[in-house]
């Protein structure tokens, strides 16, 4: 079995049905339309073309403006502390990706979030120094970026 390539090519060159798949993939994971139907209609693509190239193509600003961080937290075993410190994370713009909590012990919770920063609307130093003020947030540790 042969290993996927991949190769970043400029737009201009490339079929108009996969320019099209991009589209109504987009119109369809936006919620803009409800079905595939619908997407594929609005861009004058056959169903056939979309699910031949659909899992095929991605827009290349997708892997490259992501930015994820993951931070680990120290957080007291009290009501609301987690609830406050996700949504804080979504009011400044960040999008959550996993979360690992440990059982609390000693009144302590250890948690760790992966947080996609890309459309964050402070900067991330601001950011972690802002969860820091929390109330029940003992401890912010950014333990990998990428």
């Amino acid at each position: 079995m042969s290993k996927e390539k991949f190769y970043l090519i400029s737009s201009d060159i490339l079929p108009e049905s996969i320019l099209k798949t991009v589209e109504a993939k987009k119109l369809f994971e936006s919620g803009e339309v409800e079905t595939v139907n619908q997407a594929v209609e609005r861009v004058d693509l056959s169903r056939s073309a979309y699910y031949k190239y659909k899992d095929k193509i991605f827009p290349f600003n997708a892997a490259t403006y992501q930015q994820i961080i993951t931070i680990s937290f120290t957080l007291e075993h009290k009501s609301g502390v987690l609830s406050q410190l996700l949504r804080f994370v979504a009011e400044k713009g960040g999008n959550i990706l996993t979360i690992n909590q440990s059982i609390p012990l000693q009144g302590i919770a250890n948690v760790v979030l992966s947080v996609d920063t890309a459309a964050l609307l402070i900067p991330t130093s601001e950011f972690v120094e802002e969860i820091q003020q929390i109330d029940g947030v003992k401890k912010v540790v950014i333990v990998g970026q990428g």
